[in-house]
């Protein structure tokens, strides 16, 4: 039988972290592996929401562009209206000259 003294490892030092890795090198490098698979996957995954997320923001953004523009269009007809209302000619012949150095933009035009 053999000597087994009070720490079990008759009398010798119980074996360090590197003498074990190096005992046991194949579980060891299984186990950098999978944990680095794993934190790969953890930050594709946060990568995905982080994707899904942007897309939402950019269909929110294009609905809003397209409000805006056009909210853009119906005044400068409702002023386009009023100016020809005018008896004179001189309102219209000045919103001409500003909606055509700013048009507004066009709604779905620029979608890519």
């Amino acid at each position: 039988m053999a000597d087994v003294t009070r720490n079990g490892f008759g009398g010798r030092n119980p074996p360090g972290l590197l003498q074990n890795a190096a005992k046991n090198k194949h579980a060891f490098v299984q186990l950098f592996l999978m944990t680095g698979v794993l934190l790969v996957s953890l930050r594709t995954l946060g990568q995905k929401h982080l994707l899904h997320d942007l897309a939402a923001d950019n269909a929110d953004l294009r609905r809003q562009r397209d409000g805006l523009s056009h909210r853009m269009r119906d005044l400068q007809d409702a002023l386009r209206t009023e100016a020809g209302a005018d008896s004179s000619g001189a309102l219209a012949s000045h919103l001409r000259r500003i909606f055509t150095a700013h048009p507004a933009p066009a709604a779905a035009a620029e979608d890519q």
